[in-house]
């Protein structure tokens, strides 16, 4: 955007230079809405614009004397183009569960709470629970323990294992 700068005269008379023929002129326009009861009160509608000129307005007083444009600097902004310089993350892959919540400075997983021995859950969703009850993984001890409950848990060798029976 280019702002207009003082002129050489204002600077070397010590005035400031005259910039009202530059600003933006503000325009009132009066839009009337016609309804079917058209002597009501809120029957018109006032709007006021703001339009801003793309180049200097000059007018006879400010003609004669020309007029410095400069740049202004650049504003650091904090949305959109801060977003692109991100290129380090957060969370990487957890070893327990897979998903990509394992906190790298935390070191602890948003899901399943890894390092602690107890898997993360909380009672407020039924469906989070299916998820993440018994039975949804591997179970490696739990089927064997269920298996040696159908026997009775026996223990030691079974019985044609052992040899010919000596008396």
């Amino acid at each position: 955007m280019w702002f207009p700068l003082e002129d050489a005269e204002s600077r070397d008379q010590g005035t400031s230079p005259d910039l009202s023929a530059q600003l933006p002129i503000r325009l009132a326009t009066t839009t009337t809405t016609t309804s079917p009861s058209a002597e009501s009160p809120g029957s018109s509608i006032i709007q006021d614009e703001y339009v801003q000129s793309r180049y200097p307005i000059r007018t006879a007083a400010s003609a004669s004397t020309p007029t410095r444009l400069c740049r202004l600097t650049p504003i650091t902004a904090k949305g959109t183009s801060s977003f692109g310089k991100r290129h380090n993350k957060s969370h990487t892959l957890c070893r327990r569960c897979g998903r990509r919540s394992f906190h790298v400075q935390k070191s602890t997983c948003a899901n399943c709470g890894y390092p602690s021995a107890k898997v993360r859950k909380y009672n407020w969703s039924e469906k989070a629970k299916r998820r993440k009850t018994t039975g949804t993984g591997r179970m490696r001890h739990l089927k064997e323990v269920h298996r040696r409950f159908k026997n009775g848990f026996q223990t030691g060798t079974p019985k044609g294992a052992r040899g010919p029976e000596s008396q």
